[in-house]
């Protein structure tokens, strides 16, 4: 079983306490996208294969080096101001972002952690619009694998560390900001995402430490 957090603040977390909302939220399949972003990824480990639909539907159980690209929609339409922090990120047209950065922390049947280019262990990373900032809102939910949320270290503490689902994980909703999701019907980007799951373990930690799953550029448009 999981602990409430991962780890004591100030790391950014994903908190796990369950939270139960009043207020009306939107799916996330509701929200309409215009910012495209992509990461191109290098990793060591097995291939996951998956359906149209994200589904796993086996694995060449083959531990070697691999890359690929993931290609992401940003929820701008509800979350502007979260997403254009991503995109300008991807771009790093603010002279910082993602590209060299790692995924620290991978977690199967949760959520893979990433963004922390500073630092690369969790405890750092920074915005756009100073080292941390406010949460958006909580209209979008995670109600589905394959979403983009902004890790954290408590409320209104969002810098660069985000979070990609594997599962429903409807206890981050109201403490977590959705403002994206894998494309789509993007084989090769679901794939990379199950596939960098199965290097994961329930600590946080990864099997292959030869071949840590690593942002080798990223871009967005």
């Amino acid at each position: 079983m999981l602990a409430n957090k991962f780890t004591a603040l100030p790391r950014s977390t994903i908190n796990l306490a369950r939270s139960h909302q009043l207020r009306r939220q939107f799916h996330a399949s509701s929200a309409n996208m215009t910012i495209k972003a992509y990461f191109d990824i290098t990793w060591t480990g097995p291939k996951v294969n998956v359906d149209q639909s994200g589904k796993p539907t086996g694995t060449d159980g083959e531990v070697k080096e691999r890359s690929g690209r993931i290609n992401f929609e940003l929820f701008d339409d509800v979350v502007p101001k979260t997403a254009e922090n991503f995109r300008a990120l991807c771009t790093k047209e603010k002279g910082f972002g993602y590209a060299g950065s790692k995924f620290h922390r991978v977690i199967p049947d949760f959520m893979l952690q990433g963004g922390d280019f500073t630092r690369g262990n969790g405890t750092g990373g920074k915005s756009i619009y100073g080292e941390k900032f406010a949460d958006e809102n909580f209209k979008l939910t995670h109600n589905k694998p394959y979403l983009l949320s902004m890790a954290n270290a408590g409320p209104n503490t969002n810098g660069s560390q985000f979070f990609i689902t594997t599962v429903v994980t409807s206890w981050l909703d109201g403490r977590h900001v959705v403002f994206g999701q894998v494309t789509p019907g993007d084989v090769e980007g679901m794939s990379i995402v199950k596939s960098l799951e199965a290097c994961g373990t329930q600590s946080g930690g990864l099997k292959y430490k030869q071949g840590v799953p690593t942002i080798t550029a990223a871009g967005a448009s």
